[in-house]
């Protein structure tokens, strides 16, 4: 039995395909298919059901892939301990974070990764809670930035700021002349959310806790993204919940129709998190000081705040 084989069996699960696993190892799919049948046959069972589509571990083959995972973590703690002597941040950290973080966090933290660590390579990919959570847990990432607590006894939770959600609102809306918004006032109002997967959705649902959808006739309206949130309240009127950092990005004209919760205004909890048996400690301290050092001070605690949950 080799670490090479199994990383071949934990890639072939990651991936549910021999082609797309070889891929990913850099190998061809006949080497790869080879080395998991050896391993098979030395061990005398099936760990894969290569009669479906996509493949699947059999009963059997899904707690060795389990354990294969665990071997190769610990075999990783070698190279960590050699980092750690070398005092050097090196290697490749693969990172989840979600759409509603990203572009107002990630362009100032990547450009001063880059300058500080020219040995380090940064991999990341936008996923909902949900994609980065199972990408942890199978290995594909190391690590994820997203709002917290999760209540997930597998997953750490470095909490790392506390932004708060601000409403955004349409000049015809009669909470326009209101200096500072109660969650009761968007009772009645036209809310534009995210769609169905966002934990910022939920969140906004639970601030608003009598509010429904949009509730334009004839209209159901499904996105991601915050920036059309704030384009559907432009031009279609009502109103929106967005993430304090969000604000950067606004105009003059835009700003004008920010209105805060009146305290202790809602928050939420953004946090670095990684699985239980994550080792790239020196990359992931790295990544925390950075995000630190372009958060406003206001955000990294959160007196007089109320965290909403997901």
């Amino acid at each position: 039995m080799t670490l090479v084989q199994l990383e071949y069996i934990v890639a072939v699960d990651t991936y549910r395909s021999f082609v797309g696993a070889a891929e990913k190892c850099f190998v061809t799919q006949p080497t790869l298919s080879m080395q998991v049948q050896k391993l098979e046959e030395m061990l005398n069972v099936k760990i894969f059901d290569r009669s479906k589509q996509p493949v699947v571990p059999t009963e059997i083959g899904a707690q060795i892939i389990e354990q294969a995972r665990l071997v190769l973590q610990e075999s990783q703690k070698i190279k960590e301990i050699i980092s750690s002597q070398q005092q050097d941040v090196v290697g490749e950290l693969k990172v989840g974070i979600i759409p509603t973080v990203a572009p107002y966090l990630l362009p100032r933290v990547i450009s001063g990764m880059m300058e500080k660590f020219p040995d380090l390579k940064l991999l990341i990919w936008e996923y909902t809670t949900e994609d980065i959570i199972h990408h942890l847990k199978t290995g594909v990432l190391d690590c994820g930035i997203l709002a917290t607590p999760l209540a997930d006894n597998h997953i750490n939770e470095l909490p790392l700021y506390y932004e708060n959600f601000v409403t955004y609102i349409s000049k015809n809306s009669k909470l326009y002349k209101k200096k500072t918004i109660d969650a009761t006032d968007l009772e009645e109002e036209n809310i534009w959310l995210l769609n169905e997967g966002h934990c910022m959705r939920s969140q906004v649902l639970n601030i608003c806790r009598s509010t429904k959808d949009n509730r334009l006739a004839g209209l159901t309206y499904n996105t991601g993204s915050v920036e059309t949130l704030i384009r559907m309240v432009d031009v279609n009127n009502g109103a929106t919940l967005l993430p304090e950092l969000a604000l950067t990005d606004l105009n003059s004209k835009q700003l004008s129709k920010v209105r805060h919760f009146k305290s202790p205004e809602p928050v939420r909890e953004i946090s670095l998190i990684t699985h239980k048996n994550f080792i790239k400690k020196r990359m992931l301290n790295a990544l925390k000081e950075e995000i630190l050092a372009v958060i406003p001070k206001t955000m990294k605690q959160k007196k007089r705040k109320d965290v909403v949950g997901i």
